[in-house]
């Protein structure tokens, strides 16, 4: 018998079919069953308990996904409001860039995305709302994994680091002085180059900035 690894074999269920998803990776049910190893009848029951709480999100195409909510708890690690007042930068960092952002925050030895906003091509990075990612790579990683030459300089970059053909520049969201998530905007290195801190740090670091100053104003409220 599989032993338990808090004691409540519902909720290791439950937490084993969140890891499986946090890939980023949309599954059907027949695939969630052999991923997770789970009974098609358990697997089934919690998937649509899951979603009640808006953890899953069950597509049109009956393949599944982690739910938006995943982000809206990850937001609170970075403290009260990061992931609402974080919206309005990366929508713009979108707008100015043209390429998708994102806002990560550690948990755990890794990084989990907060928010996520899509380019409006049709060529672009996407990244799933409360993905689980590696704080080894990725210029987001090096942020979060608080490697001195980035956050002395104020931003990373990163070149195929993480994922094939996808570049990308990060920069510090800081609150009392410590870091508390990292903004990034990400895309396909035929348009952001192999050099993307050259076209893009200035403005993800505006955008780290915004979300720092929109922090402060929330907390003093």
């Amino acid at each position: 018998m599989e032993r338990s690894v808090s004691g409540v074999a519902v909720l290791d269920k439950s937490v084993r079919i969140l890891e499986v998803l946090a890939d980023g990776r949309r599954r059907n049910l027949a695939e969630l069953v052999a991923d997770t190893g789970l009974p098609r009848a358990t697997c089934h029951r919690l998937l649509h308990a899951l979603q009640a709480h808006g953890l899953t999100h069950l597509g049109g195409d009956d393949r599944w996904e982690l739910g938006d909510r995943l982000g809206e708890l990850a937001g609170s690690i970075g403290g009260p409001g990061l992931a609402a007042v974080a919206s309005g930068p990366l929508h713009r960092l979108v707008e100015e860039t043209g390429e998708s952002a994102q806002l990560y925050v550690a948990r755990g030895g890794q990084r989990v995305c907060v928010i996520a906003v899509e380019s409006p091509q049709s060529l672009r990075t996407i990244v799933p709302v409360g993905a689980v990612l590696p704080l080894d790579r990725g210029s987001a990683g090096q942020i979060l994994s608080g490697r001195p030459a980035a956050l002395r300089r104020g931003w990373a970059e990163s070149v195929e680091e993480r994922e094939k053909g996808v570049a990308s520049v990060s920069a510090p969201v800081r609150r009392d002085g410590a870091v508390v998530a990292a903004v990034s905007v990400s895309g396909p290195v035929e348009r952001t180059s192999r050099q993307p801190g050259r076209r893009y740090a200035a403005v993800v670091v505006a955008a780290a900035s915004a979300i720092e100053a929109a922090l402060e104003t929330a907390t003093t409220r």
